[in-house]
């Protein structure tokens, strides 16, 4: 029996680091590392169950080719050769035909170590010429708003929250998605601390609060705003850090002006005295801090919200605090290489990039020249994960795109696929892992050998490469050279800290003070050094109060936020958690299904004029009335008529980063 360590890979903020107990060259055990500082010893509901996943009977083990109809989802085995000769030749063909960039690599977060997520992959693509992906499906338009804001995606210290008296989850369900960090949170309220979410919908982490703020999606911004009112109505800021540290408070004086919390109060449908009572208690109460996450960045005015945010603490002084700020990710403060892990020097010039959030109209755009006649998938599961699900249903299923999908299992997409590649999970390949939500570098070395004839991104495409003729030097490098490369080591935040010495431990904690106050005296990486303060409230496209003439056919607002034991569409299909889930649902408030006789348990259809789908009807209050709520993202061939939550979300983009609008959905629901 020997005990190593690994790192999760998947999209989560808290990057733990895993025991796993090998006998016999199978994994026997796994928990949390009680050495690391961040995981504390414990895992997830989600990967508790890891190994399930790891020696799963539905895993692919070996290459597969197409049989039926796409979107059968039927196979037949191949061997490698087979395989990387197929790909080899349908992309010279289409090369040959359309030019390089009719071949499209869909990719994002299913593996978040740096070399699984950019490294080779974006390379052999770099050098093939094939069209860009602008990777915006989940976290752009928060981290273009930040970057305008602070400089960099860097927050305060997620263990220095002990010392916070005042701390908002801010479209954060952190229990569910975060919950490495709420012993911490837990810990500074046993020394005092009172605890508030922000959120659309009563989740774990609300129904744990002292307060939930129940406002409609999409209006976070003209909360904000109000606050910032209350705080220059009533005096509360903090001038001296706003005169040394921040540029623009005039102008933010003058826009707050206007949004006093009666005006707040009807875009946000809260309580005017519930938005002064919050406004007071931020900013008299320090340290203060906000955990704001992606939750409130999938609408029309995503940049804009967190942008206006982000320019609170700076008001208040809370970055002055250890433990005080405002946290949405700590990626910001890992200095790494991503030109030398991604070399974009091999991008041919006016190579075109095209937005992931799009893909259905991508697949189905007649104008677009070249069009995409090759899809890579790797990574992510877009029949299930991408907006507007009928349209990339639809493109997917086009015979004249070829399609070929690395994965685990045969996801919603590897049905559609041409020619299906066997991946490794974390326990089988090597890796290098950031977090972005904490401070700790760690290595990850295999625990077992692969599984049947699995390969992890990297020697795939080594292994492409090879066949498509690329030559360039840097396609072949092994994935311990290009980790040698993945940081930049002469940075003040690796002083001390080698690549040796990451091999050695295993896991480090960046070399920042402990704990770690960024902006405590300014110092922002901003172009002038300074908090560039912002206020602006961008209206949802869709909201029953900014849309009013679209919301008298589609009058209720959608959310799908991740259901507990999800993570994406990653676990959807794993019979521990579906069981757990017990099946697609939709709640609503008691308000809301009784004129139209629904009654719990019963199944229902959302729809709109882009798609509908079936779930079971969970009436409750823990939607707020005007709001339902599909807890996601389940396969969509294991739901009631093949559709998600996504046959509704719309493909239009956020105001900053080119991201998706999930959360910008008018719907009506129907018993079905």
């Amino acid at each position: 029996m020997r005990r190593l360590k690994v790192v999760c890979p998947h999209d989560c903020p808290d990057t733990c680091v895993m025991t796993v107990d090998v006998e016999d060259g199978r994994a026997v055990a796994i928990g949390g590392d009680p050495d690391h500082r961040f995981t504390q010893g414990f895992l997830c509901a989600k990967v508790n169950h890891y190994l399930e996943r790891v020696y799963s009977p539905d895993r692919i083990l070996q290459p597969l080719k197409r049989t039926g109809k796409k979107g059968e989802g039927k196979f037949a085995p191949i061997g490698w050769d087979e395989a990387l000769d197929t790909i080899a030749s349908r992309f010279r063909q289409v090369i040959a035909e359309h030019g390089p960039q009719a071949i499209l690599p869909y990719s994002y977060a299913g593996n978040m170590g740096l070399l699984s997520y950019g490294s080779m992959d974006r390379r052999f693509f770099n050098a093939l010429g094939a069209s860009l992906l602008d990777r915006t499906i989940c976290a752009s338009a928060g981290a273009a708003g930040l970057k305008a804001t602070v400089g960099k995606s860097i927050g305060f210290d997620p263990e220095a929250v002990v010392n916070a008296r005042f701390i908002v989850a801010w479209g954060a369900n952190i229990v569910s998605s975060n919950v490495h960090l709420w012993p911490f949170i837990e810990e500074a309220r046993r020394r005092g601390a009172r605890f508030v979410t922000v959120d659309p919908y009563r989740s774990r982490t609300a129904e744990k609060a002292d307060a939930h703020l129940a406002l409609l999606p999409g209006t976070d911004a003209a909360l904000a705003l109000a606050v910032m009112h209350v705080i220059f109505r009533d005096g509360l800021e903090d001038d001296d850090y706003i005169a040394k540290h921040t540029n623009g408070v005039e102008a933010l004086k003058e826009r707050a002006r206007e949004w006093a919390p009666e005006r707040a109060a009807q875009v946000t449908a809260l309580p005017a005295a519930e938005i002064e009572a919050f406004a007071h208690e931020y900013a008299t109460t320090q340290p203060s801090a906000i955990r704001v996450n992606y939750g409130l960045n999938r609408h029309a005015g995503a940049g804009a919200a967190v942008r206006t945010i982000s320019s609170l603490p700076a008001l208040t002084g809370a970055w002055r605090h250890p433990g005080g700020g405002l946290l949405l990710s700590t990626s910001g403060t890992f200095p790494v290489d991503s030109e030398a892990l991604e070399r974009p020097d091999l991008i041919p010039p006016g190579t075109r990039m095209l937005n992931m959030s799009q893909l259905g109209r991508i697949l189905l755009d007649p104008a677009l020249d070249p069009p995409v006649k090759a899809l890579f998938v790797y990574n992510s599961n877009p029949a299930a994960v991408a907006p507007e699900q009928e349209q990339v249903q639809k493109g997917l299923g086009r015979e004249d795109l070829f399609t070929v999908v690395h994965d685990l299992f045969l996801t919603d997409t590897a049905d559609f696929a041409d020619v299906v590649l066997p991946a490794t999970t974390t326990l089988e390949h090597y890796d290098i892992h950031k977090a972005y939500g904490h401070l700790h570098l760690g290595l990850s070395r295999p625990a077992i050998a692969p599984l049947g004839e699995s390969k992890p991104n990297t020697e795939l495409f080594r292994l492409l490469a090879q066949r498509m003729g690329l030559t360039h030097a840097s396609l072949s490098e092994s994935d311990e050279e290009m980790a040698r490369h993945a940081l930049k080591w002469d940075h003040p935040h690796l002083d001390g800290i080698s690549f040796e010495r990451l091999e050695r431990e295993g896991s480090v904690r960046l070399n920042v003070a402990d704990p770690f106050a960024p902006f405590a005296n300014g110092g922002f990486p901003t172009p002038s050094g300074k908090c560039e303060l912002f206020a602006d409230y961008v209206p949802p496209r869709e909201g029953p109060t900014s849309n009013p003439e679209r919301a008298r056919t589609y009058p209720l607002a959608f959310i799908s936020p991740p259901a507990h034991h999800f993570l994406n569409s990653t676990f959807s299909a794993q019979p521990t958690f579906v069981r757990r889930e017990s099946g697609p649902s939709l709640t609503l408030h008691p308000d809301d299904a009784g004129p139209r006789r629904i009654q719990d348990g019963a199944l229902v259809r959302t729809f709109n004029d882009r798609g509908s789908f079936l779930a079971q009807a969970r009436v409750s209050d823990a939607a707020r009335p005007g709001v339902v709520v599909g807890l996601s993202i389940w396969w969509a061939k294991s739901c009631p008529g093949g559709r998600n939550a996504n046959a509704v979300t719309s493909q239009e983009l956020t105001d900053m980063g080119g991201g998706a609008t999930f959360y910008d959905a008018l719907v009506e629901v129907e018993p079905a």
